[in-house]
């Protein structure tokens, strides 16, 4: 088959269907040439810069337009005519907001009375009843000198609000840094049309052909469904809702910090850090029913900290008992952030404000009532244990219910009290550990990082100076060689880029480029980190080179993982790459977190393997090898069903620079009966069928 143009930023997927079959099996034979299947010319489509955003609703122009209101905050004045005055001193802020505010955007505008280059002090977020989207701190690359002593200000959609929320009724500036009392004018805000970028034909017929061969000879690797999962709790509105489901993806973790102080007796959880210590209402009930609905696994986080909310009201730092904070809940204005004035953190109070101490007895109650559920039903709910979140942070994300550091020991001993009570609840139980997040976290304990950091490593040294994740599987395995009590399924790890934004908004193209080269850092160990860790990372390869050491037969799970930039056509290409490594490689289980936005390009990366062509069609059963020129920019990812006699590929061009064509044999798989083509690129509005040449 050849291909006259993998577009720029492309994916291009090939159904086929073969005459004659031959098996997946090991073969030294060298790749044949490459037979000729003729696919239609697909363009390159080349992008335009966008234009100045148009103005789609004007928020305030000399006063409040289209019934946008003033709700305050910090010190602030709107003078007749005139634009607003706002004072950032004592971390303040202004909320501009029109409630139920619905539909689409291209980004926010405005104008503001300083030089382009002191912007960086200043926060823009957007926020509605049921939702709290991205913090984007401001830079000169959202910027333009307009003149007079101001600057305009754009900030894109896909920064502010990346999954696509339909309700977006709060447009909020705050302060990122300590400033003085000064009034700092702010004029000219503006919601903007989304952009509109025409493309630009070019004649392909000139490309390199970069030469594939795809071994149905050689030994084939079985594809668990499950690394088509996501990780979401809930969905705030039919938006959010559609958008999940319309990745046709295959499981869902119950997952996030909040899960660690999860009280499923009440319905309710404490959100830590991540907003000020509330407890809050929160229910699984919703999680089961759509996954029935939608004929899809649950996988879920178990709280194992020993602490649990206590009500759905309570908070950990009170004003009224802690003393005046950095900041309040809006909403709450007892609860703060639990730092005082001068940004320094306060003592956690006793755990008893917002929490009841559990046992591991309280997850087997509900374990045991999942399955007394399930029973009823006839089906079972929950596939997957998994024991609690990223706990090597837990002194962070939670100091006010695990205010001290985390060490070997105790991580070992918790996993084995709470993984003890889930399995004698549930014999057949899938469990998974120990999700948790970042590098230092796989290498060191919080007690390391604590005391003198990886140099002294005073925690790893007195544990064989194993690194945190190899000592846990070694333990584990230890214990189910003396008790014949297996804790542990699959090691479940949480992978992210390390790069600065990559995983966020940024799109400039050196940050594009790198967050393509970041998904290296699953496989290839070759590929020295760029940002802070700068060693090679290859995690896929690492678990499983950590499992066969300590504990051999443990499945592989990422249970969080995310390139950013989901609605910039690089973030589709890294969550496309990810989906057909995970395939490569053999993971039992991987979960994006949190879901990407509706006909995103990240949401069309799914579509690729699960639902190309809207019928269903999908990434097969087997991984089928291939090889490719790696010096190409191209990636392939093959796979086979059962019979051998159907093959789906998804064929990547990584390069911002070149478009590529592509020169695919498959002549070992036999004779292709017929061939279907199905392209997207940065300008398309979906997966396109494409013709085939005769």
């Amino acid at each position: 088959m050849s291909t006259n143009g993998i577009r720029n930023f492309a994916s291009l997927i090939i159904a086929l269907t073969a005459v004659s079959t031959l098996g997946c099996r090991r073969s030294t034979a060298a790749p044949p040439t490459p037979s000729a299947l003729p696919v239609s010319a697909i363009p390159r489509n080349v992008l335009k810069p966008p234009t100045k955003p148009e103005t789609a609703e004007v928020i305030y122009d000399g006063a409040f337009k289209n019934s946008w209101q003033d709700w305050g905050w910090g010190p602030h004045e709107a003078p007749p005519n005139a634009p607003l005055r706002v004072r950032f001193d004592n971390w303040g802020g202004l909320i501009l907001a029109k409630p139920g505010n619905t539909g689409e955007f291209g980004g926010v505008s405005f104008r503001i009375a300083i030089a382009k280059d002191q912007v960086s002090f200043l926060g823009l977020r957007l926020e509605s009843e049921n939702s709290k989207l991205p913090d984007v701190p401001l830079s000169e690359e959202h910027t333009v000198d307009a003149g007079d002593g101001w600057t305009e200000v754009f900030v894109p959609a896909e920064q502010l609000n990346p999954d696509g929320y339909t309700v977006v009724d709060r447009v909020i500036f705050h302060s990122r840094r300590l400033m003085g009392p000064e009034f700092i004018a702010i004029d000219k805000v503006y919601l903007t049309k989304p952009s509109i970028r025409e493309p630009v034909e070019y004649d392909l017929n000139t490309l390199p052909q970069a030469p594939i061969a795809i071994q149905c000879k050689a030994k084939a690797t079985r594809i668990s469904p499950y690394i088509f999962g996501f990780a979401y709790n809930g969905f705030d509105d039919a938006n959010a809702a559609e958008a999940q489901w319309q990745l046709e993806g295959t499981a869902r973790r119950w997952g996030g910090n909040p899960t660690s102080t999860y009280n499923w007796e009440i319905d309710a959880w404490n959100t830590g850090n991540d907003w000020y210590y509330e407890n809050h209402s929160i229910t699984t009930k919703q999680f089961f029913s759509d996954n029935e609905q939608h004929g899809i696994v649950g996988a879920l986080t178990i709280p194992m900290m020993g602490w649990v909310s206590k009500d759905t009201t309570s908070h950990s730092f009170p004003v009224s008992e802690a003393g005046a904070q950095q900041a309040t809940d809006p909403y709450r204005p007892d609860a703060g952030n639990g730092k005082g004035k001068d940004g320094k953190l306060l003592a956690a109070g006793p755990q008893s404000r917002a929490y009841k101490q559990v046992t591991p007895e309280f997850v087997k109650r509900w374990v045991e009532s999942i399955r007394k559920q399930d029973a009823a039903k006839g089906r079972r709910s929950i596939w997957m244990y998994i024991l609690d979140n990223e706990p090597m942070i837990w002194n962070t994300t939670h100091r006010d219910a695990h205010p001290e550091p985390l060490s070997y020991d105790e991580l070992l001993k918790r996993t084995i009290d709470y993984g003890t009570a889930i399995r004698q609840a549930d014999p057949e139980a899938v469990i998974a550990g120990p999700a948790e997040w970042g590098w230092t976290n796989f290498m060191y304990s919080a007690v390391d990082m604590a005391k003198g950091g990886e140099f002294l490593r005073l925690d790893r040294r007195a544990h064989g100076d194993l690194p945190v994740v190899a000592y846990y599987l070694k333990a584990l395995a230890e214990h189910e060689r003396k008790t014949g009590t297996r804790i542990l399924d699959v090691l479940d790890l949480h992978v992210y880029p390390t790069g600065d934004g990559v995983y966020g908004p940024k799109t400039d193209p050196s940050t594009a480029a790198l967050r393509i080269r970041s998904t290296r850092m699953l496989w290839d160990k070759t590929y020295v980190d760029e940002a802070w860790v700068k060693e090679p990372m290859y995690m896929m390869l690492r678990m499983r080179e950590w499992v066969d050491s300590y504990y051999p037969g443990r499945g592989l799970s990422i249970g969080e993982w995310n390139f950013g930039a989901e609605r910039h056509i690089s973030g589709g290409l890294a969550t496309a790459e990810a989906l057909g490594r995970f395939a490569q490689f053999g993971l039992t289980s991987a979960f994006y977190w949190t879901y990407p936005a509706k006909n995103s390009p990240a949401s069309i990366a799914f579509r690729a393997f699960r639902n190309f062509d809207g019928k269903g069609s999908r990434f097969l059963d087997w991984y089928t090898p291939s090889v490719v020129d790696p010096n190409s920019g191209v990636s392939v990812f093959a796979s086979r069903n059962e019979s051998g006699n159907h093959l789906v590929a998804v064929l990547l061009n990584l390069s911002q620079k070149h478009a590529s064509g592509a020169a695919v044999d498959v002549g070992s798989c036999g004779t292709a009966k017929t061939v279907q083509v199905y392209s997207y690129d940065s300008h398309s509005g979906g997966l396109t069928a494409r013709k085939v040449a005769a």
